[in-house]
């Protein structure tokens, strides 16, 4: 038993100074790896940047505020006309509900934190070239009713609360500079069919 025991003990040890030799020639290298990989980082760094200015914009990305000058310009361009053509921006638009019959109110805000938060965003969110704002005043009568001169309901255009808000304060900054004007519609009636003929009144 005496050789026997001796062997395995032998070997145990050979084997444990085979891995500290292992460890310790490990160490080394990736203490030399070391300063070599700091050296390289600055060019990691750009190639990261490089690869962040390549790649698409993210289409949920809400951050970059576009001014209301290049939203007028968007409603008269061909990119709008492809879009929407000749109907409003909240025609085609519905709603995502569950069940039935849709909720009275709309969803508090699509965005948060800078990001679209939704899969269904409303008409304004979705399009970040329409910019509600006093002085884009074609953007705003396509959310007045032209019976009443009032903003119409969010339940129609399914806006978000927040942005029907916005919608209508701009209606109101737009009203208050005269921007917006509304006359009531002269209606002229046939007060024969109400009152009869003069003719017949005096017979």
């Amino acid at each position: 038993m005496l050789p026997l025991a001796r062997g395995i003990y032998s070997s145990l040890t050979q084997i444990t100074r085979n891995s500290r030799a292992a460890l310790h020639t490990a160490g080394a290298l990736r203490c030399k790896a070391e300063p070599a990989a700091e050296t390289e980082t600055p060019a990691d760094g750009e190639e990261n940047s490089e690869n962040t200015a390549n790649a698409a914009p993210d289409p949920k990305d809400r951050k970059n505020v576009i001014p209301v000058e290049t939203s007028i310009r968007y409603l008269k361009s061909a990119a709008y006309k492809t879009t929407y053509g000749d109907e409003f921006v909240w025609t085609q638009y519905r709603r995502n509900h569950k069940g039935m019959y849709a909720p009275r109110k709309t969803r508090k805000t699509c965005i948060r934190q800078g990001r679209i938060s939704t899969g269904n965003p409303c008409p304004i969110c979705r399009d970040e070239y329409l910019v509600l704002d006093y002085r884009n005043t074609e953007l705003l009568k396509q959310f007045i009713s032209p019976y009443s001169g009032q903003v119409l309901s969010y339940s129609k255009t399914g806006l978000c609360q927040k942005s029907h808000l916005r919608l209508t304060v701009a209606v109101e900054q737009a009203r208050d500079c005269g921007l917006i004007t509304y006359d009531v519609p002269f209606r002229e009636y046939d007060y024969s069919e109400y009152y009869g003929k003069k003719e017949e009144s005096k017979q």
